[in-house]
């Protein structure tokens, strides 16, 4: 996506006042002709576009909002779906959902097809091949060009816009010295999201929390990996290798299959493995023995970034400020963890 220039890079090129240029593309009468000409051919050169949030969001009342998650078979990501359904429900908004499935590509394809007129402002979380490739311009040129984005879960520093997230690293120390309050000290660290941005913050917790306990981590024990297949193929053998008595995994797929071949080479659990998750998935409860898990509260980080959106395109200012919000998580104690 070609970077579209502003009203204030068109001025200082041309050496023109930003009224005039404002203006000269409105075709006023107080531009003569030949400046006209010269701005309104140089703006389109440079593919530029008014900033419909700053120029007129009230009237743009398309009432509907756009949803882009990464992978719709990641129970999180349907949670916050819930929330923002339910916000916009009652503030008379629809929402249109597009999948990116982790590709960059399909994304930034999301982005321009509904950022047409077919709707007022979105709301998303980074594709996996976007965050691993550091390819952030795409929401940045939407923004300019006038449509308000607010992130969720996985955002972009680079980025400037309302961002909603859970204190990955924080939740991840708090998990990990549960594990060592209950008496774990061989904790096995296994991930299958390293790629992203929140797992690299949990294992930054992780670390931080052994450390502060005076523990050294074994990297026998630490398996990171950017995929469920590699997990898959890394794990195999690992209870027959190492003999933890903990575990924190950092997502759903590395936290159910931890436990279901801990069970299988003769573990018993809590008595001789703990194992705590992250994510609130559905397997969390239904496993036996059910899994404990950090909950990130997803249906209401979905409800904030609603709101933080209705509220932008609502508000009569020309002007915004952008926040993050940090949702507080919860570690939810069930039986794969012994009791304090």
């Amino acid at each position: 996506m070609r970077s579209k220039a502003t009203l204030k890079q068109i001025a200082k090129e041309l050496g023109v006042s930003v009224s005039t240029v404002s203006k000269a593309l409105n075709g006023s009468p107080e531009i003569s002709e030949p400046t006209k000409q010269r701005v309104q051919e140089y703006a389109k050169l440079k593919n530029y576009k008014p900033n419909v949030i700053g120029l007129n969001l009230k009237n743009r009342n398309t009432k509907t909002i756009g949803v882009i998650i990464p992978n719709i078979l990641i129970s999180f990501f349907a949670k916050v779906f819930s929330g923002i359904e339910k916000v916009a429900d009652e503030k008379g908004y629809k929402v249109i959902t597009c999948i990116s499935n982790e590709s960059s590509e399909k994304e930034i394809n999301a982005l321009e097809i509904l950022s047409n007129g077919t709707i007022d402002g979105f709301i998303l979380s980074i594709a996996e091949e976007s965050q691993k490739l550091q390819k952030f311009d795409h929401f940045t040129t939407i923004i300019n060009e006038g449509t308000p984005i607010v992130m969720f879960d996985r955002i972009a520093d680079e980025v400037n816009c309302d961002k909603v997230i859970v204190d990955d690293f924080e939740s991840a120390v708090n998990a990990t010295e549960h594990l060592i309050k209950t008496g774990c000290k061989k904790i096995a660290l296994l991930s299958a999201s390293d790629n992203l941005s929140v797992g690299k913050l949990r294992v930054q917790g992780f670390f931080k929390a052994m450390e502060n306990n005076g523990l050294k981590a074994d990297e026998n024990l630490v398996i990171l990996t950017n995929n469920n297949d590699e997990f898959n193929s890394k794990i195999d053998d690992f209870f027959i290798k190492n003999k933890p008595d903990g575990i924190f995994a950092l997502d759903e797929h590395a936290s159910v299959t931890a436990m279901k071949l801990g069970i299988r080479n003769g573990y018993k659990i809590p008595q001789e493995l703990s194992i705590i998750g992250f994510a609130d998935g559905l397997w969390s409860r239904r496993m036996t023995p059910s899994l404990s898990t950090v909950s990130q509260h997803a249906p209401e980080i979905g409800e904030v970034a609603a709101k933080l959106l209705i509220d932008k395109l609502e508000s009569s200012e020309e002007t915004f400020t952008f926040t993050t919000t940090t949702i507080k998580t919860e570690l939810r104690q069930r039986d794969s963890t012994r009791k304090l």
